[in-house]
């Protein structure tokens, strides 16, 4: 087995909450680190609701684990550097970083040998004009650092007409695609990579509303996206899972980005896979043999987002259909309140 027997998790929210229950399937417990409301705590085996800014708490927490991981990327460094001082981080410091910045992300990814969309660096709204002169309408005006499901992005089609971030930015050119896919891989402690079929998504108002496998498209498209996210977590010397957002274009592949832990779009496994992508993160970063992600039926997984838990009798009483909810007090628009995944043959 494993020395590993209590797994810290910076972040409580649903992600953490669905780690810390594949993570007592293989007997191991989750302590769970979180300033806010954490419904992960509802599952795991202790909660400290503490600032990360608070040192003492943070030298409590990693000296009560083996192993510290992570369900969001927007740790403060100052954070992580305290907790790496006591306890290992996996993943590693340099995939988090990446990740953080969308400038950074893009620019590692091109130094690997994959495409992205074309940008340009906008540090302030002075910048602005010239880099959508140099890049083109229509693109998008992305906030650097802490932007997700569609915060912090602003549509531009109009060059006499722009709009800012109010903070360091990067603008993105139009890429015409024809699908969004993602690729859930995971790669363990002794470099063995596994990856899971991509997965077709569509989007709502910037926010994932559902991803179905197969994605219907041709062998030489998945193929190719699961070599180029093998390709990422190789070169980052990577020890769990990742989510890799791609787009389908005339031209090929070209990388949206990178999310360096378990995704959204990977949570179809729960119904696909004997091993689903949560249990794969936990056996990856406790230095445990990667399952096998072979998928071994169709699944259509959707978000329930707000007052889509209005639907929640009908779902209860639909066949097929695995229900997933995350122990969030009140539904609010664009909050993720739970998931379905509804097996399709």
């Amino acid at each position: 087995m494993t020395d590993i027997r209590t797994i810290g998790i910076l972040g409580g929210g649903q992600l953490g909450r669905m780690l810390s229950v594949a993570a007592s399937r293989l007997g191991l417990r989750c302590h769970i680190y979180e300033p806010g409301a954490a419904p992960a705590g509802d599952v795991a085996w202790k909660v400290t609701n503490a600032g990360y800014d608070d040192q003492d708490a943070l030298r409590a927490f990693a000296e009560s684990v083996d192993i510290v991981t992570y369900e969001f990327e927007n740790v403060p460094t100052s954070s992580l550097d305290l907790l790496e001082s006591l306890r290992p981080i996996r993943p590693n410091r340099k995939a988090l970083a990446i990740s953080q910045d969308r400038l950074t992300e893009k620019s590692f990814l091109n130094d690997i040998g994959l495409a992205t969309a074309s940008f340009a660096n906008v540090e302030t709204e002075a910048e602005l004009p010239a880099a959508v002169e140099r890049i083109g309408a229509p693109s998008i005006l992305k906030t650097r650092r802490m932007g997700y499901d569609g915060k912090g992005q602003i549509r531009i089609d109009d060059p006499a007409n722009l709009q800012w971030t109010g903070a360091p930015s990067v603008l993105e050119g139009f890429v015409p695609f024809t699908e969004e896919i993602s690729v859930i891989v995971a790669r363990g402690l002794d470099g063995q990579v596994a990856a899971y079929d991509p997965g077709l998504n569509l989007h709502q108002d910037g926010i994932l509303r559902t991803t179905t496998v197969p994605c219907g498209l041709t062998g030489k498209v998945t193929t190719d996206a699961v070599l180029m996210a093998a390709r990422i977590v190789n070169a980052l010397d990577y020890v769990g899972v990742m989510g890799v957002e791609l787009f389908v274009t005339p031209g090929g592949l070209v990388v949206n980005e990178i999310a360096p832990r378990v995704h959204n779009s990977g949570h179809w496994t729960q119904a696909g896979c004997a091993v689903d992508q949560f249990e794969q993160h936990i056996r990856a970063i406790a230095g445990l043999p990667l399952g096998d992600g072979k998928r071994f039926c169709d699944v259509t997984m959707e978000n329930l987002i707000g007052d889509d838990m209005d639907r929640l009798p009908e779902l209860l009483s639909t066949a097929r259909t695995q229900i997933h909810l995350y122990g969030k007090a009140e539904a609010k628009p664009g909050r993720k309140m739970g998931h379905v995944n509804r097996i399709t043959g």
